[in-house]
């Protein structure tokens, strides 16, 4: 019997889009259509809004300045939380007090990644931010969900405070933009074909079968 060769599979998104939010469900849903695909994923970091500062502003600045104000955010924001809702999963926008620089997420997210837990890390993040109105610039928070992902406690909060991997995230999230990716989520298959955008899990599945075919074959001639 011949064993698959894995499917690469990168997600270049940020923990502060909702469509990452609902698209992590998706591809979770999509990964379930194809259990006898063998796939490896690997979170990618994109930062959303780069111009936001390491401390974070408030979410009313922030709408202010991306949307034109909070009440224009209002009308755009219930498609997103019905979307949400579609997948059961929880948007509250009105909890969102504060809104953060997200590399410090992402650096968590890399570390746990060694722990086998990035998926959760990325997970236990967009939870707190969404459903919850979590501060993600607050050390205390970001401490505490690192621990629920098997990080220890003291380690992290050492490692948050100083530039340890900060380089290396944004090097990361620089060559994603400079790929061209400008909406996340992106789903990169084999590290050839990339897929834009919260797609249903159906036509996620089927990528993951098409590609995984044809990389299969090419190993095989």
């Amino acid at each position: 019997m011949s064993t698959l060769k894995p499917l690469r599979l990168d997600i270049v998104s940020d923990v502060v889009c909702p469509w990452c939010y609902i698209g992590k469900r998706r591809i979770e849903n999509a990964l379930a259509l194809v259990k006898d695909v063998p796939v490896e994923v690997h979170w990618r970091p994109f930062f959303l809004n780069p111009w936001v500062p390491r401390e974070g502003i408030s979410r009313e600045e922030y709408l202010t300045a991306k949307f034109g104000s909070v009440e224009a955010y209002k009308g755009i924001s219930g498609r997103v939380v019905a979307a949400a809702g579609e997948e059961e999963l929880t948007y509250r926008p009105e909890l969102v007090k504060r809104q953060p620089n997200t590399i410090d997420c992402h650096r968590l997210i890399h570390w746990a990644e060694a722990k086998g837990t990035a998926a959760e890390m990325k997970q236990r993040l967009m939870e707190l931010y969404f459903r919850d109105g979590g501060d993600l610039t607050d050390i205390n928070v970001l401490v505490q969900a690192a621990s629920e992902c098997r990080l220890d406690a003291e380690e992290t909060r050492r490692r948050l405070s100083t530039d340890e991997d900060v380089a290396y995230i944004s090097v990361q999230a620089e060559e994603a933009a400079n790929k061209g990716i400008s909406g996340v989520p992106t789903y990169v298959f084999g590290q050839k074909y990339a897929v834009s955008g919260a797609q249903p899990p159906e036509q996620l599945a089927a990528a993951i079968r098409q590609v995984s075919a044809e990389i299969n074959a090419q190993a095989a001639e």
